[in-house]
């Protein structure tokens, strides 16, 4: 059966850092992997920077069009179909930071729908280190916000809280504890708990409760980010999302 995992969440939760690893975790399992990215709204961190090495792990990329080439006003290319008729393992998609850019998968809605049960996960992805996602009221708002615009529930979340460099285990048993209220009051399971592996490993040690930890995953970083020259990127572009960091 192939497996659909759809990443959604607020800016800068690292939906495309974890995009990246679930492709590269799955290609190494041998499964025949497409990574697309559908982040039409964050046009600084792309996975299509990332084109040569997801090539040499054959995972197939589907970006939008203009990607990467300095043109602001993006596409869905005609590709993105091959997502639900081609024979995969794996699908991954990276969705834009909230419900403007989730409103992307509203065209394929109908294609979503008839996968077989069981095979699609929607995930939010949620850094609380981020203003966007940083009270449990907050992230609620958001998560309405994109399962409306997505016209798909999400069924379950990921703690991937992270302050980059100077990530320690106490970001992780932050996110732990807010998310665990978020699950309460939603009957949203956490699904999956990503980190660097000593992070990961020093938070279990701490004993959470599984219920609110899912699946620990570690990741490696292939993005590199570089939040200062992003906020730059911002300013220079007049983003209107550059206080949002």
């Amino acid at each position: 059966m192939k497996h659909v995992k759809v990443l959604i969440g607020n800016y800068g939760s690292g939906k495309s850092e974890l995009a990246l690893n679930f492709a590269m975790q799955a290609a190494a399992r041998g499964d025949r992997t497409e990574l697309l990215d559908l982040d039409m709204v964050n046009t600084y961190f792309r996975l299509t920077e990332r084109g040569k090495l997801v090539e040499q792990k054959e995972i197939r990329l589907v970006s939008p069009n203009f990607a990467c080439s300095g043109i602001e006003t993006l596409s869905l290319p005609a590709e993105v179909s091959s997502a639900f008729v081609l024979d995969w393992d794996t699908v991954i998609f990276d969705v834009g930071g909230d419900d403007v850019g989730a409103t992307a998968l509203g065209r394929y809605h109908q294609d979503f729908v008839e996968l077989e049960p069981g095979a699609l996960e929607v995930l939010n992805v949620v850094n609380i280190r981020r203003p966007l996602a940083g009270s449990v009221e907050k992230i609620l708002r958001l998560q309405e916000g994109m399962q409306t615009h997505a016209r798909l529930p999400i069924t379950g979340m990921i703690n991937n809280t992270n302050l980059a460099t100077a990530t320690t285990e106490q970001d992780l048993w932050d996110g732990y504890e807010m998310l665990r209220q978020v699950a309460d009051l939603t009957g949203i399971p956490v699904t999956y708990t990503t980190g660097k592996k000593e992070f990961l490993d020093a938070f279990l040690a701490r004993d959470p409760d599984p219920k609110y930890v899912g699946t620990p995953i570690p990741i490696d970083v292939y993005m590199h980010r570089d939040w200062d020259s992003y906020i730059a990127h911002g300013l220079n572009t007049k983003n209107p999302h550059k206080d949002m960091y």
